[in-house]
């Protein structure tokens, strides 16, 4: 897989828009990023996930994700390894780091007219 794939897989997924964050690519629902290329090196993705997502991908495949170290791995930032994911399991995992990006501003809004 190549950082090329990562993107245009990215960007195929429903209202995904490219952006920046501190040198790196992500990859956002509106102002909420979901990924990023380039973290911690060109070699390496991240997609956040939730923490129960991040634990079933890392055990399924543990040559392909790791959890980001620190805080941010403990909340579900999820390392991808570029170069041994494969198109089906790299998409999974962008589409549901999306899927959960996309579906918090809709659950805020449940809250509010509660």
């Amino acid at each position: 897989m190549s950082a090329d794939r990562f993107r245009r897989t990215a960007l195929s997924l429903p209202e995904v828009i490219e952006g920046a964050h501190h040198g790196t690519a992500d990859f956002r629902v509106g102002k909420r990023i979901f990924a990023t290329l380039g973290y911690p090196d060109k070699a390496w993705g991240m997609v956040k996930l939730t923490p129960e997502q991040q634990a079933v991908v890392v055990e399924a495949e543990p040559e392909i994700f790791r959890p980001v170290p620190g805080g941010w791995g403990k909340s579900g930032s999820t390392n991808v390894r570029l170069a041994k994911a494969d198109a089906t399991t790299l998409r999974s995992a962008l589409k549901m780091a999306r899927d959960n990006i996309a579906a918090k501003p809709a659950k805020a809004r449940a809250k509010q007219s509660s």
